[in-house]
């Protein structure tokens, strides 16, 4: 490993994306991609994901759309299976981001400590 630290983290753009959606079903793509700090191209790509998996569900309301999350749909990987997404969202969605923390821009290998 080299002298600048790892860029992992412990949830992936895809649980980020359908926690933001969990707080706020009415969220413009534009901003569930500034508030995470991807695209808004690589946004539509994961709501795509997600949708063609069964984890949400979308209707047109007027000018925008409305999102439904499946809390039921299982996670997807075997060692997590047996467990329901809704453990991950009951975890971490009522967590509001801290005011003033910054968000690193795609592919920004300076995350916060």
């Amino acid at each position: 490993m080299s002298g600048q630290g790892s860029s992992w983290t412990f949830l992936t753009h895809h649980a980020r994306v359908l926690l933001t959606i969990a707080r706020d079903p009415e969220a413009r793509l534009r901003d569930v991609a500034q508030s995470i700090g991807i695209t808004e191209r690589a946004v539509q790509g994961i709501v795509a994901d997600l949708h063609e998996a069964g984890y949400l569900t979308r209707r047109r309301v007027g000018r925008r759309n409305h999102y439904q999350l499946n809390l039921d749909h299982n996670f997807r990987y075997p060692t997590e299976a047996h467990a329901p997404v809704r453990a991950l969202v009951d975890l971490f969605a009522n967590l509001e981001p801290r005011q003033g923390s910054p968000v690193p821009a795609e592919g920004d290998q300076d995350l916060p400590p």
